[in-house]
């Protein structure tokens, strides 16, 4: 049924903010129809059904494109290395890290890992998420990959937000493949994303270029076979070091690549020709101390899209919340507020290769977000804060 949203205050997010103080928003199940100011309703939606914002700001809904929400267990002891002196290497090289949530996740069902990521995707849609990425990576067996897809694709039929899933069986080296990456790139990461490919569980590919997971040169292989199958890509790059892995996306044109803190020149004039998105996660940084941050201003300065993700995940980033992640990145990075709201919408948008959302406008989806706010900056002010009144999911007002 459609609705006509009104007494609101738009941030379209179209030219910036684009605000549009005393506006409204026509909608139904396949999308907006016409939004604007109230004063300048067409005709035709005068007599639609009326919900009052009562004033409050309406933005488009967030989209989380960077997380990690299907695994098992958890790493707080890990947590409490870090605090006595343990790098995330140091954690990772002693078996730690990424491998023990290995562990937890291929011994947990599909019902245990559905019901822990369906408490983690409430936290993150309760913060105003209409579509969230979900990535593999924690099984490293074909079976386990796949199992954790399934839960993926799981998510997006149990609650009203959509789910973009990606494969990441290029995430880590597992325990029987110590020393032999090639050949877990052969048998296990290329099989199974032929197999989750067949099955339909995977929207774009995904791998951790670093120099405790992967070279530039077997990523490339697995990105091959993405490109075979009409599949986008995507990259963690440069989080620990520089690979060049941001120019090896750009040369794929790839989707995005992510995290970025040793993102040198080359990569970023890459990234800005391909029109590939960076995905900035503070979450993470802050997760680790880290020290180097991401070149914001050069990737500013070059042009270059920049999003916002929570990354959640167990070990380096546990956050459930995008306007945490704002936050974040306006007082870490210096990211403008602007950028920020940007960075969960428009270009969060593009980094999962989403034209139809992260607007208010005709023809985008009706996923919108009513804030008890006045000013979109609030939502990277207010450190943690639960600003959400209600979101509107596919034209429906969802509590």
């Amino acid at each position: 049924m459609a609705i006509l949203l009104t007494d609101a205050t738009l941030a379209t997010m179209v030219g910036g903010y684009g605000l549009i103080p005393d506006g409204a928003v026509a909608m139904d199940e396949t999308g907006i129809l016409w939004a604007g100011a109230q004063a300048d309703l067409p005709s035709q939606y005068a007599s639609l059904p009326r919900h009052s914002a009562k004033g409050r700001l309406v933005t488009p809904a967030l989209i989380d494109c960077h997380s990690h929400i299907v695994f098992g267990g958890h790493r707080a002891a890990e947590f409490e290395m870090r605090l006595n002196g343990a790098s995330y290497e140091e954690v990772a090289r002693a078996g730690g890290g990424i491998l023990s949530t290995v562990t937890a996740t291929r011994a947990a069902s599909e019902d245990d890992l559905l019901t822990a990521a369906l408490s983690r995707a409430d936290q993150i849609i309760a913060g105003g998420a209409a579509t969230i990425e979900i990535k593999s990576g924690y099984g490293l067996t074909l079976a386990d990959e796949l199992k954790m897809l399934r839960v993926a694709r799981a998510v997006g039929r149990a609650r009203p937000v959509h789910v973009v899933t990606t494969h990441l069986a290029a995430h880590a080296i597992p325990p029987e493949y110590k020393g032999r990456a090639d050949a877990y790139i052969d048998e296990v990461a290329i099989p199974s994303l032929h197999a989750a490919h067949a099955e339909g569980l995977v929207d774009a590919v995904d791998a951790f270029c670093e120099g405790i997971a992967f070279s530039p040169t077997q990523v490339e292989r697995l990105f091959l076979a993405a490109q075979a199958l009409g599949l986008p890509v995507k990259l963690h790059a440069e989080q620990l070091s520089d690979l060049k892995g941001a120019a090896l996306a750009a040369r794929f044109n790839a989707l995005s690549a992510d995290h970025l803190e040793y993102l040198a020149q080359d990569g970023i004039e890459a990234m800005a020709a391909s029109g590939t998105v960076a995905v900035i996660l503070p979450g993470a940084f802050y997760t680790l101390r880290e020290t180097q941050m991401p070149p914001i201003a050069a990737l500013r300065s070059a042009g270059v899209a920049m999003a916002l993700a929570t990354d959640c995940n167990p070990g380096s980033s546990p956050i459930t919340s995008l306007t945490l992640a704002m936050n974040m990145a306006c007082t870490l990075f210096r990211m403008t507020p602007l950028e920020a709201l940007q960075g969960t919408t428009t270009h969060a948008a593009r980094a999962l290769g989403l034209p139809d959302r992260g607007s208010i406008a005709a023809g985008q989806r009706a996923d919108l977000c009513l804030w008890d706010a006045q000013h979109p900056a609030e939502l990277s002010y207010r450190i943690g804060a639960t600003q959400l009144h209600s979101r509107i999911f596919g034209g429906q007002i969802v509590a």
